[in-house]
């Protein structure tokens, strides 16, 4: 397996004609990212950041950092070999599962992994007995957006490498649903996964679906997905912001031509994006309108925690 950023193909860039100001709630931070995950960040004297807070937790220069989950933070290296640190009690708990591993979660007393290949397995955290395996399609390449298995009172739900949403029954230890999101040959993983309104909404890098008694799927070019409890938000690789209903339905759309976002963030009735030339775009959460305002970035990483853009070494804050 291969992780990808996107890139941009067009060598057109955003320039926008009315500029309000610079952006006020930015400047220097005092790390500087040097790789994501899903829920947390790693900076680069290798520290951990979770929601916007620096750990006294510390990943070995051969790991990578997976994520935060139920207070522990995760991560591994290209053999399997998954290390757990407690940021509580500083307890380490280590598991050799002999491959790499793509994602992996904590709840409670079980661990959910998805490898590299896409096979998923629980295991017991006390015992570290295998629990369930699940094998998916190995996919050939994907995007770096990889969604960490999702923890929902029984139900385990894989956002699998290969398109899919695998829905299986952690006390029963069985499969219950598979459902294809997208069935694109390469950065087909699933990039986005929320529970929304009594649907499930998941997203790879070129279809979303929201799924309760019926199965809704539209076609975009998808950079980000951010949700607040009435509507989704998508931003394109067209330069558009798409607000939908949890049934997909259209409410709005704007175009920004030859914007690359690089994230998204809801705070406030508002809706920020945040473009690659180094510019913070705020609109009402219709869309009816917008204002453009500048802020300095570098080329960097990108970890949005609740309220602010981290980028290499700067900080945008919304509020």
């Amino acid at each position: 397996m291969v992780l990808l950023f996107s890139a941009c193909g067009s060598k057109e860039v955003f320039k926008p004609v009315n500029v309000v100001d610079d952006w006020e709630h930015a400047g220097s931070s005092d790390i500087t990212i040097g790789a994501i995950s899903q829920n947390a960040a790693l900076a680069e004297n290798r520290a951990v950041l979770v929601d916007g807070k620096t750990l006294d937790i510390f990943i070995a220069k051969d790991e990578k950092l997976l994520g935060y989950s139920d207070g522990w933070v995760l991560s591994s290296n290209i053999d399997g070999n998954l290390t757990l640190q407690n940021i509580v009690d500083k307890n380490i708990e280590k598991f050799n599962l002999k491959k790499t591993i793509a994602a992996a979660t904590v709840h409670k007393d079980t661990l959910g992994v998805i490898f590299s290949d896409n096979e998923m397995a629980l295991y017991s955290l006390k015992s570290k007995a295998l629990l369930l395996k699940e094998q998916g399609n190995p996919p050939i390449v994907v995007n770096s957006k990889i969604i960490n298995p999702y923890f929902k009172d029984e139900l385990v739900i894989f956002a699998t490498l290969d398109g899919k949403v695998v829905i299986v029954n952690a006390e029963t230890k069985k499969r219950l649903r598979t459902i294809i999101v997208s069935s694109e040959e390469h950065f087909n993983n699933v990039i986005y996964f929320n529970l929304m309104d009594n649907k499930i909404i998941a997203a790879t890098g070129n279809k979303i679906l929201s799924l309760s008694q019926d199965e809704i799927r539209l076609p975009f070019d998808i950079r980000s997905v951010e949700a607040d409890d009435k509507n989704i938000y998508v931003a394109t690789k067209q330069g558009e912001i798409i607000s939908l209903t949890s049934d997909l339905k259209e409410n709005a759309r704007v175009k920004f031509p030859f914007a690359h976002f690089l994230g998204l963030i809801l705070s406030n009735n508002k809706l920020y994006a945040l473009e690659k030339e180094g510019y913070l775009i705020e609109m009402p959460i219709d869309l009816s309108s917008s204002s453009i305002y500048e802020t300095d970035i570098e080329d960097g990483y990108v970890y949005i925690n609740n309220k602010i853009f981290f980028v290499h070494n700067e900080y945008i804050s919304v509020e």
